[in-house]
């Protein structure tokens, strides 16, 4: 089983190294062998075919990426096959780009750190930054969210300095990419799909808080998926 990780590998980068750990822990727990590459996001386009038929999941790592493009190519199959897939932080950012151009049809979805002057900045910089915080999230309790955690409230680990902004916030949760966790003040921390198998994404970084005596659950449920189901053509 392979999974492929979308971005350009940093090791200096400690979400993304913390993301190959974190699949080391989650596999090891659960005694399932996989396999995983950094695809470099500026040969999506080019080898797309290639990447679709090797890898059954996908994560959406964090960082910010060389080619944003290739990122959003890889989203858009995942979401319209049904392929399981993860987005954490920078992840999160590029899967709400992504919907927005290409299901709600917002063609200059934009975000301000990569294009501050887009007409539409459906992510846009938060007025506080999460950089190196922890917050409290709220799961709403109907949600596959909900399901993995068991749990309500939960306290997780932040990098970020972006997040959907608030002006297109209802249009994307009412049209069906539903905000499943949010802040004390409702500001969206996870998305998911419902009628997907899996399709996450986390403004957090759940891979920081993963160890090898006790790997993250979101991590788990993901791994599992991909295990489980085997993918669409």
């Amino acid at each position: 089983m392979k999974i492929g990780i979308v971005g350009d590998y940093n090791p200096s980068y400690p979400s993304q190294k913390a993301t190959n750990d974190a699949l080391i822990h989650s596999s090891e727990k659960l005694g399932i062998h996989i396999e995983w590459d950094w695809i470099p996001t500026s040969l999506i386009s080019e080898q797309m075919d290639k990447i679709i038929n090797m890898y059954k999941g996908f994560w959406i790592a964090p960082g910010s990426p060389e080619s944003v493009s290739g990122v959003l190519q890889i989203i858009q199959y995942s979401r319209e096959y049904n392929i399981p897939l993860l987005g954490t932080c920078g992840g999160f950012q590029n899967i709400l780009i992504e919907y927005a151009r290409n299901k709600l049809m917002i063609q200059e979805a934009g975000h301000e750190e990569l294009d501050p002057n887009a007409s539409k900045l459906v992510v846009n910089k938060l007025t506080c930054s999460l950089v190196e915080q922890k917050g409290e999230i709220v799961i709403k309790n109907l949600s596959k969210v909900f399901g993995i955690y068991k749990n309500q409230k939960v306290t997780e680990q932040f990098r970020c300095n972006y997040g959907l902004n608030s002006e297109y916030q209802s249009q994307i949760d009412e049209s069906g990419l539903r905000i499943v966790g949010a802040d004390a003040q409702g500001n969206p921390r996870i998305i998911e799909l419902p009628e997907h198998k899996f399709f996450i994404g986390t403004l957090f970084v759940p891979q920081l808080s993963s160890t090898l005596e006790s790997p993250h659950c979101l991590i788990n449920s993901f791994i599992e998926h991909v295990c489980n189901y085997p993918k669409s053509t």
